[in-house]
């Protein structure tokens, strides 16, 4: 099986040190305060976030998980890859509907994961190997926000972006990353991307504002890890947990609303940061796409929609792109 599992580092050791260190300078000192999502997740975040997907309220990963259940097959038959990649794998539990799909077309030959948790690839690809006998995995431990390693060889290749991951991303950054990926693709690869859509507000401000307070939790993780990493003293109890519908931008954004006025200490920065009494620091952008807006967004970055998959409510999309 060994032989079958290959991890390929492309981080540096201090890469999430530094890249924590400036998107904290960056986001803590300007006159509207954020982070980016990823630092909800480590070991306590992830397994929050397990728990949130399982919640009545959070729709999108079953949503997401049906729609491969039924066009999984469908998908393996357009495409026939001969490797997938995973950006931002995690555990790769909704992957096996695809492997298992695409194994019984007989086409695949290697899955290839990329995640920023070596362990979490390594777990993860192991169990694959175990479970895909023929299968090879090629793990590699990247941040696709700095760099998209995509295997230059072994195609066609199927590039899954599932999960709405692209969502967390503004549309600058959208448009930096999706002209990235065209740029690494060729005749017969194919995108798959998951989104959610719009819909009702009140659907969507449940579903990160649930009524157990299991997103409160997650959200407020990241104070957990600024302390444990920065030797910070947030109080993560007063902060409040917020979950609010943009309705120009069309997304929902998580914030962290302060209940007084504090000062906060981050020493491994020498760094103060002020709030004031309601003042927000917002952790999360999370867009909502529809169809005709996404699709020419994706032509612009030379993509074409070939294949757009709804589930029965139409709350979430699966499409499959090919680069032109």
């Amino acid at each position: 099986m060994t032989s079958r599992f290959s991890l390929d580092h492309r981080l540096p050791s201090d890469h999430l040190a530094r890249t924590l260190r400036h998107d904290v300078r960056t986001g803590l000192q300007g006159p509207h305060k954020s982070l980016p999502p990823k630092w909800f997740y480590d070991a306590r975040g992830s397994k929050l976030f397990e728990q949130i997907t399982r919640l009545p309220e959070y729709y999108p990963t079953r949503a997401e998980r049906r729609i491969l259940e039924v066009h999984a097959g469908e998908i393996a038959r357009l495409t026939r890859a001969h490797t997938l990649v995973e950006l931002g794998s995690g555990s790769s539990g909704k992957t096996r509907l695809l492997l298992d799909a695409l194994t019984a077309e007989t086409s695949l030959e290697r899955y290839a994961p990329l995640d920023v948790s070596p362990s979490a690839l390594r777990a993860a690809g192991e169990a694959i190997c175990r479970e895909y006998p023929s299968l090879r995995v090629a793990a590699t431990v990247a941040d696709f926000e700095a760099e998209l390693p995509v295997p230059p060889a072994g195609g066609p290749r199927l590039i899954a972006f599932l999960g709405s991951t692209l969502g967390n991303l503004d549309l600058p950054q959208r448009t930096a990353f999706c002209a990235a990926l065209r740029a690494s693709l060729t005749d017969g690869d194919a995108l798959l991307l998951g989104v959610d859509l719009v819909k009702e507000p009140d659907v969507l401000v449940a579903a990160y504002d649930d009524a157990a307070g299991v997103t409160a939790d997650f959200n407020r993780n990241v104070l957990h890890v600024l302390n444990r990493e920065l030797g910070a003293d947030f109080d993560p109890e007063a902060f409040d947990h917020r979950a609010v519908w943009n309705t120009e931008e069309e997304r929902i954004e998580m914030r962290l609303r302060s209940r007084s006025a504090q000062t906060v200490r981050i020493p491994a920065l020498g760094l103060t940061a002020g709030f004031g009494l309601h003042e927000e620091l917002r952790t999360e952008i999370s867009v909502k796409f529809r169809r005709t807006r996404l699709v020419r967004e994706l032509a612009r970055s030379g993509f074409a929609v070939r294949h757009w998959w709804t589930d029965r409510k139409q709350r979430f999309a699966l499409l499959l792109a090919v680069p032109v």
